[in-house]
């Protein structure tokens, strides 16, 4: 929920409107930040290291309040979350990657370094908490270092809000009020859900994925109508043969193998060859796919029984065709 002020305002007064919305019913926490995660809206800065030059690249900051990782469910790897008495230039929170980068290690808490504001003052900063890598302005951008301040003066907000309520959305209404009750001259301009910024910037694979779920489909519906179109065929061509067998006291679960038999096997087999080439040019079509491992049971099983549920309803009508044959009628025809 994003909230805008007429004029920078203190963090007290921010901090205010965010313990009111706290008491209000349905709602877990709330904590505030520069800005959301994904949102593409940026704050960055050169560093240095141990009173030295800046270092190469720059460095991503947030502006956060304490909660806000409880708020994000962003788990500390080390050391402790910002208190509301820590203030900046002091405490911060750094990323996995920038203590790789700049500090060497993991063991990054208690160590300090200096930010180079746009005046060429050095602002110093203790590393007193470590987490994990979180996507910061892009989800295809690589992981970049990343600071978290304490959060400060400001004209704009984002209330990051986490209710007990299935559709978060369902209480904007009710939170868009209370922020202008808590503090008069707060305005909210925005409500959205986290779910609906990620899914922002996943707009074209979400649509490939659907093109692509629904040419699969279609392909397996007119493999279906093919098989179909064999199988029934193949019977219409087997009547006779059918029918003596019926006749001589075949069963209907041999005369329903002997029908199918062929092309399932057929089926089998390609499946087989189509496993195989997926395993092998695996390392070729990961990257293309997110969090899809080979070891994976329920991403190889749930092809493989569409495929076989397909080959089951192509062949049923040609079996049932089959079984009903009238042997004595096949008989008396010749």
């Amino acid at each position: 929920m994003d909230a805008v002020s007429p004029r920078p305002a203190a963090a007290v007064l921010w901090n205010q409107a965010a313990e009111h919305l706290r008491s209000l019913a349905g709602v877990e926490t709330v904590a505030m930040a520069s800005f959301p995660l994904l949102s593409g809206s940026t704050m960055n800065g050169f560093i240095a290291i141990n009173g030295g030059s800046a270092e190469p690249g720059l460095v991503h900051f947030l502006n956060v309040s304490p909660g806000w990782l409880d708020a994000m469910k962003i788990p500390l790897t080390d050391g402790r979350d910002l208190r509301d008495t820590d203030t900046f230039p002091g405490a911060v929170i750094i990323n996995a990657a920038f203590a790789r980068q700049y500090l060497g290690d993991s063991h990054a808490v208690g160590k300090w370094f200096e930010r180079l504001d746009a005046e060429g003052r050095r602002l110093r900063l203790q590393v007193v908490g470590l987490i994990p890598d979180v996507r910061y302005q892009d989800l295809r951008e690589p992981i970049t270092p990343t600071v978290y301040v304490p959060f400060q003066s400001r004209s704009r907000t984002s209330f990051i809000v986490r209710t007990s309520s299935q559709n978060p959305l369902a209480l904007g209404s009710l939170l868009r009020p209370e922020v202008r009750r808590a503090r008069p001259e707060f305005r909210v301009t925005n409500i959205r859900t986290q779910l609906e910024i990620n899914q922002a910037q996943t707009v074209r694979e979400r649509l490939l994925a659907t093109l692509a779920f629904f040419f699969s489909a279609v392909a397996l519906l007119l493999a279906g109508i093919g098989l179909y179109g064999v199988l029934d065929y193949g019977v219409l061509q087997r009547q006779r043969e059918i029918g003596i067998r019926v006749a001589i006291g075949a069963q209907a679960a041999d005369i329903a193998r002997r029908v199918t038999a062929p092309v399932f096997s057929m089926v089998a087999l390609g499946a087989a060859v189509g496993l195989a080439a997926g395993m092998l040019s695996v390392r070729y079509i990961e990257a293309l796919l997110y969090q899809v491992k080979t070891t994976d049971t329920l991403i190889v099983a749930t092809p493989a029984l569409a495929i076989i549920a397909a080959a089951l309803f192509a062949a049923a009508p040609a079996v049932a065709r089959a079984i009903r044959i009238d042997p004595a009628g096949m008989l008396r025809a010749d």
